[in-house]
């Protein structure tokens, strides 16, 4: 059903990958949260975002439960980082300008879509939007990479991308984060200093990922070729029309903003509970998304 899943007859694209650094990670999960409701309610087609952040850093929930998090948040926050709590699965990641999002919303109502098949779609797209370049994709986890899971995507042992979900009110959206350029062990070396600040030696419940830099790399540095963002993105939309869906572009409208603002709510509640950050109004949103 993986392949089924991709040949949707329309695909609503909206692209917020060039919104530029005021462009906030609670934003994208509130949208997504909306557009889950909106194409699990029949209003949306399936919807395929893309989305970039610049100098931020996206942790899961156990990962504030770290001893020491506030010193941890607080060594990010000096580096130049932006620091979120997301509201779906998995643990710390770091999205820059060289980290391309992607998230695949589909309707669940008449017909369930298993955890796995979520996975194996947005698996599948990978490896025919990459096929072109000559690579070979392992989906499995990878032992010492930030955010390991049963779907890290990996070339040749290293990792260059993440999956999870998210799944509200009949809507499922399935999130991946590609590595595109820049340093992949740099990154994996900011998130394995943030753990070793986090937990300085303590023994704890969650067992936290003991990080390896060198088990981390972006597609550039992988393919040996000059990727960017722009040219994933191109690649992503004809992978998708290959597949014989109708692409067209679009942005929230409508009730999908009164959804966003309820969902943008619940995450500025979230951060200021688990992230040291004070509450602010439901309308302190960064940037128009």
């Amino acid at each position: 059903m993986s392949h089924e899943l991709l040949r949707q007859p329309k695909w609503r694209v909206i692209d917020q990958s060039h919104f530029g650094p005021l462009f906030d990670a609670k934003q994208s999960f509130a949208t997504d949260d909306a557009l889950c409701t909106a194409v699990g309610s029949g209003r949306s087609d399936p919807v395929v975002r893309t989305w970039v952040h610049e100098h931020t850093v996206v942790l899961g929930a156990a990962d504030t439960k770290l001893p020491h998090i506030a010193e941890a948040v607080s060594f990010l926050r000096r580096q130049g980082y932006r620091v979120v709590v997301r509201n779906s699965g998995g643990l710390a990641v770091v999205l820059d300008s060289g980290v391309l999002n992607i998230s695949l919303v589909f309707p669940e109502t008449g017909r369930s879509i298993a955890v796995e098949q979520g996975y194996e779609a947005m698996c599948a797209l990978m490896a025919a939007m990459l096929a072109p370049y000559g690579v070979t994709i392992e989906a499995g986890e990878v032992v010492g990479s930030y955010c390991p899971g049963r779907y890290d995507l990996s070339i040749g042992g290293q990792k260059f991308a993440g999956i999870s979900q998210r799944r509200v009110r009949g809507g499922v959206a399935v999130q991946i984060y590609l590595c595109v350029t820049g340093s992949g062990s740099a990154r994996a070396e900011l998130i394995r200093r943030f753990y070793e600040l986090g937990r300085q030696g303590k023994q704890t419940t969650f067992a936290y990922p003991l990080v390896d830099p060198a088990v981390m790399a972006s597609l550039s540095e992988l393919t040996g070729r000059p990727l960017s963002v722009d040219e994933l993105l191109v690649a992503l939309w004809r992978t998708l029309q290959s597949f014989g869906g109708q692409l067209y572009s679009s942005v929230l409208d409508g009730e999908e903003w009164e959804w966003y603002e309820y969902y943008w709510a619940r995450m500025v509640e979230r951060n200021a509970v688990v992230s040291f950050e004070k509450p602010s109004g439901t309308g302190d949103v960064a940037a128009d998304v």
